[in-house]
């Protein structure tokens, strides 16, 4: 029976942690998974979910809701993560993360951060972000399993899914600023981004995160992931990575046009 579990799972490479990352990145929504207080039992629920600069799942949760009283008594849980589209959703990518939840201390650091990326990636919770009994949890990926699709199976580790480098601090200390001047300014760069290396449709795309791999889009509803061609070693070279995607996706464009 183990050697056909193992089988079944496939050796982890750069494409299931690329996937992996999309389907946290892109998520806009999550199925919690908790133990119930008192009875042990499990106890599933679904939440808005954001991500860290480091790739860590946020979630905002009202103090009321019983998941929240659950996770408060025993940090232990999963996130489901990972849309359908059409045909059968068993065909489609999801990754369930084990994680521990950890509640960020309002007023920290820490919680000013997660909180400003949470809203930017989900606008409409600034209608009850600041009510005193929501509170910003951050899920502390353990392992990960990840089902590409039908015989697509992989196990992934913390390290497969969260950034440790001295980038994360690095970005974060200038991340808005940078989102605020790319959103205001540079449209045009963002449409290309969009359409050239997310395959998007659509018009009106702004970021709403930077991290070390990439980049977060949104219009309206509608996100998708926009990953560098190779991962940021320092903060200074978000400029420049931007500036040579634009150019190559542009380049692509005029290609396309003449051909």
């Amino acid at each position: 029976m183990a050697d056909r579990k193992k089988d079944v799972i496939r050796e982890t490479d750069a494409e299931a942690i690329r996937l992996a990352k999309t389907l946290i990145r892109s998520a806009r929504f999550g199925a919690l998974a908790v133990i119930e207080p008192g009875t042990g039992s499990p106890l599933a629920s679904r939440v808005g979910v954001a991500t860290d600069i480091d790739g860590a799942p946020l979630i905002l949760v009202s103090m009321l809701s019983a998941h929240t009283g659950a996770i408060l008594a025993d940090p232990r849980c999963s996130l489901l993560v990972g849309e359908p589209g059409r045909g059968d959703p068993l065909a489609h990518p999801r990754l369930t993360l084990v994680c521990r939840a950890a509640r960020l201390e309002r007023g920290s650091g820490e919680h000013a951060r997660a909180e400003r990326r949470y809203l930017n990636r989900n606008p409409k919770a600034k209608l009850y972000a600041g009510l005193g009994d929501f509170s910003i949890f951050r899920l502390e990926p353990e392992r990960a399993s990840l089902n590409g699709g039908f015989g697509k199976a992989y196990l992934l580790e913390r390290t497969d899914l969260v950034t440790t480098a001295p980038i994360v601090e690095e970005l974060a200390a200038g991340e808005q600023s940078a989102l605020e001047h790319m959103n205001a300014d540079h449209s045009d760069a963002i449409a290309v981004y969009a359409r050239h290396f997310a395959k998007a449709a659509g018009d009106g795309w702004i970021i709403t995160g930077f991290d070390a791999d990439g980049m977060d889009l949104a219009l309206g509803d509608d996100v998708c992931r926009v990953f560098f061609p190779e991962p940021l070693r320092t903060a200074r070279e978000l400029r420049h990575v931007l500036v040579d995607m634009a150019k190559t996706g542009r380049v692509a464009d005029e290609t396309q046009s003449d051909s």
